[in-house]
């Protein structure tokens, strides 16, 4: 019988259990596209908000957080897309920053590339703009009647119209201001399968809770955790430019 020295066990045994750890994760079942009003984000990241058409966060898979790390953001591979990015995919809290993308990258994309589909940033970045296209959310709302306003919307009506639409449901999310009788529209999640054909989006009221180091990383990339499922007996605001 063979005999290894403690060393190479050592070294096999980081090996099993690292590729153990980086594959596990990465198994996502659904992709997730993310809208966010940037009114709504503005107010809570005190950032100016001259875009009024809800604006794309982010295209994520359910599982897998940072998947590889060392697979480095590259603008260069996506030049044909950076005029629709900086359109449809701003960083709203540094408009000429590429931050905000290789965040997105990093965190979410370099997951999503588990997938053959996915498993490049231009294909990554490409998908999510033409998913954010097809599903134009910010015409369908205008078809509906769902317009920036004073007057306050009920919830109902909202998710009726994107349900009715989509026909699936959608994770509607608000912000929730202290000692107030309303919620803030903000955050409107879409959701796909693997292969792209619509899906319902989970819709549950708890929000995991983020460390101060997390908090602060989100920040500093331009997202926020201020968004949380909208309550359906409040009404809702959807505040204008």
């Amino acid at each position: 019988i063979m005999r290894l020295h403690r060393p190479v066990l050592l070294c096999l045994a980081a090996a099993l259990l690292s590729t153990f750890v980086t594959s596990y994760p990465h198994m996502w079942t659904k992709l997730i596209l993310t809208h966010h009003w940037p009114a709504t984000f503005c107010s809570v990241e005190h950032c100016h908000a001259n875009i009024s058409y809800w604006a794309l966060h982010g295209l994520w898979p359910d599982k897998g957080v940072d998947c590889n790390v060392s697979w480095h953001f590259n603008s260069s591979l996506i030049e044909d897309l950076l005029s629709d990015m900086e359109k449809s995919w701003p960083d709203l809290r540094s408009p000429t920053s590429q931050k905000f993308w290789k965040y997105e990258w990093i965190k979410h994309g370099t997951c999503a590339a588990q997938a053959a589909s996915l498993n490049s940033q231009h294909k990554y970045f490409s998908k999510a703009l033409e998913l954010y296209h097809k599903a134009d959310l910010d015409g369908v709302l205008k078809k509906f009647d769902i317009r920036p306003s004073q007057k306050y919307y009920s919830f109902l009506q909202i998710e009726r119209v994107l349900e009715n639409f989509y026909g699936t449901k959608p994770k509607i999310q608000c912000v929730h201001p202290k000692n107030a009788d309303f919620q803030v529209l903000g955050q409107i999640e879409i959701c796909f399968n693997p292969d792209f054909t619509l899906l319902d989006c989970e819709r549950q009221k708890t929000v995991e809770p983020l460390s101060r180091g997390e908090r602060s990383q989100l920040l500093s990339a331009g997202t926020t955790s201020e968004f949380s499922v909208c309550d359906h007996d409040v009404p809702v605001y959807y505040p204008p430019l």
